[in-house]
C-alpha cells in the first residue's frame, strides 16, 4: 500500500467546539465524555465554552493539553476529580451514614444532613455562614493550573461564562483573561458562595445567563460544528409532586433556559440560510452552524439536584463511566455527520416543533404614475366601438350605481 493509500484509508479528523454545561458534582459526567473524546484521534478540539463545573473541566483540560497533549489532558482531568473527591471527604457538610446508602442509593435528597444543609443555607447567606470566604476549590485549582502560563495556551480557545451581579448581563472571559477568580466566578452559586469580584465587578454563576454560551464560537472559531455536552436533563416525562422533585425540575428548567434561547436563534438563522430568505450577497455574512448534542436525559434521569453535592469517589467514578458510555455511543452514531450536517433537529428536540418564521417583509408602496399632461384633445364620451377611443376623462362610477352604457362628459 502506498503512502497516499494509507493516508486515504485513515479516518478524517473532525474539528469541533465543545459547549460544557455546569452542574456541580454532575460535572464528573462531562469528565467521562471528555475522556472518551480525547481518546479518539478522529476528534480535534478548537474551542471550549464552559459554565460552572464546565468551566472547571475546560480550564484543566486546556492546561493539560498545553502541557502534554491528549494524554496530558486526560491525566489532568483525572487528577482534578480525585482532588474534588478529596475536598468532599474533608469539607463537604452533606454526609451520609452507610444505612442511608443502602436505602436510597446515590440519591441524597432524603438524607438528614442534606435537609439540614438546605435549611441552613435557606436561612443564612454565605456572608453569614462563611465570613472568611473560604473556598477549597481555589486551592485545588491553583495547585493544578499555572494560570499565567495558561494565558499563552494555543491548544484550544477558552470561553468561560459568568453573570454580572450589577446588571444581570453575561460576561465571557477569553483564554488570556482566565484566572482562578474567573473560574470561581463562573461556578459561584449565590446561595452557597460569596460573589466573586473581578476588576471591581461582582459575579455569580454563569448558568443564569449562558449554560453554556454558544455565540463566541460563531465569531471566534473556524469550526462550524458545536457539540453541546448536557448535564441538566432537558426532558423528564413524569410531573414532580414532592417538594424536592419540584425544586429539582425548576433547577433544570432554569439552567437550560439560556441555552434554549440561543438554540432558537441558531434555528432561525439556519432557516434563513436553508430556505433562501437572504439575498445572495448577504448569505456569506451568516454562518450555518452544525449543532450536535450529547444528552444526559437518560444517563442522569435517576439523579436529582441533591446529588450535585455528592462527592464520594465511587459516585464520581460512576458518573465518569456513564459519560464515557454516552460519548462512545454518540461517536458511533454521529461521527459521519460531523463536518457535513447537524445531527440535532433543534426545533423538534428543543423547541417542541415550534415553527420558526421570519418577520413579515412588506413591499414598498408603489409610486403613483405621474398624471399625463393635458392636451387640446376634445372632451366627450368614450367610444365603445372598434375605432380608437377619443381621449377624455372618465367619471368614476360608484359601485352602488347601476352601470350605464354611456358616460357624461365634464363639459
Amino acid at each position: 500500500m502506498t503512502a497516499a493509500q494509507r493516508r486515504a484509508s485513515l479516518p478524517r479528523t473532525r474539528v469541533v467546539n465543545l459547549a460544557l454545561q455546569g452542574g456541580g458534582a454532575h460535572g464528573a459526567f462531562t469528565w467521562g465524555v471528555l475522556d472518551r473524546l480525547l481518546e479518539d484521534p478522529r476528534i480535534a478540539l478548537e474551542g471550549l465554552s464552559g459554565t460552572s463545573a464546565g468551566s472547571v473541566n475546560a480550564v484543566v483540560l486546556a492546561y493539560g493539553m498545553m502541557q502534554g497533549g491528549r494524554e496530558g489532558a486526560r491525566a489532568a482531568l483525572a487528577r482534578l476529580w480525585d482532588g474534588i473527591a478529596g475536598i468532599g471527604a474533608v469539607s463537604l457538610p452533606v454526609r451520609r451514614a452507610p444505612w442511608e446508602f443502602l436505602l436510597t442509593g446515590w440519591n441524597i435528597g432524603f438524607s438528614p444532613s442534606y435537609q439540614a444543609f438546605r435549611a441552613l443555607t435557606g436561612m443564612y447567606s454565605p456572608y453569614q455562614l462563611n465570613p472568611g470566604n473560604l473556598n477549597p476549590l481555589r486551592t485545588l485549582l491553583e495547585s493544578q493550573v499555572d494560570f499565567d502560563a495558561l494565558h499563552g495556551c494555543r491548544a484550544v480557545k477558552l470561553f468561560l461564562t459568568a453573570t454580572r451581579v450589577r446588571d444581570g448581563k453575561i460576561r465571557i472571559f477569553r483564554t488570556h483573561e482566565v484566572t482562578a477568580d474567573v473560574v470561581l466566578a463562573s461556578a459561584c452559586l449565590p446561595q452557597y458562595f460569596q460573589a466573586v469580584e473581578i476588576a471591581g465587578e461582582a459575579y455569580w454563576d454563569g448558568g443564569y445567563t449562558g449554560n453554556p454560551a454558544l455565540f463566541p464560537f460563531f465569531y471566534e472559531c473556524d469550526s462550524r460544528d458545536v457539540v453541546i455536552v448536557h448535564v441538566n436533563p432537558i426532558v423528564r416525562d413524569e410531573v414532580p409532586v414532592l417538594p424536592d422533585a419540584i425544586a429539582n425540575r425548576v433547577n433544570e428548567i432554569t439552567f437550560n433556559a439560556s441555552l434554549i434561547a440561543e438554540l432558537r436563534a441558531i434555528a432561525f438563522v439556519q432557516k434563513l440560510v436553508a430556505d433562501g430568505w437572504l439575498k445572495v450577497e448577504k448569505r456569506s455574512q451568516l454562518r450555518y452552524i452544525r449543532v450536535h448534542a450529547i444528552r444526559a436525559d437518560q444517563a442522569l434521569a435517576d439523579l436529582s439536584e441533591a446529588t450535585k453535592f455528592a462527592l464520594d469517589r465511587p459516585f464520581l467514578a460512576t458518573l465518569r463511566d456513564r459519560g464515557r458510555e454516552m460519548a462512545a455511543a454518540w461517536l458511533d452514531e454521529t461521527y459521519p455527520a460531523l463536518g457535513r450536517r447537524s445531527s440535532v433537529d433543534i426545533r423538534a428536540e428543543y423547541l417542541d416543533g415550534t415553527t420558526i418564521t421570519p418577520a413579515p417583509v412588506f413591499p414598498s408602496p408603489r409610486k403613483r404614475p405621474r398624471p399625463r399632461k393635458k392636451t387640446g384633445a376634445p372632451k366627450g364620451p368614450v367610444s365603445t366601438s372598434g375605432a380608437a377611443p377619443k381621449r377624455g376623462r372618465i367619471r368614476p362610477r360608484s359601485s352602488t350605481r347601476s352601470r350605464r352604457s354611456t358616460a357624461r362628459s365634464d363639459s
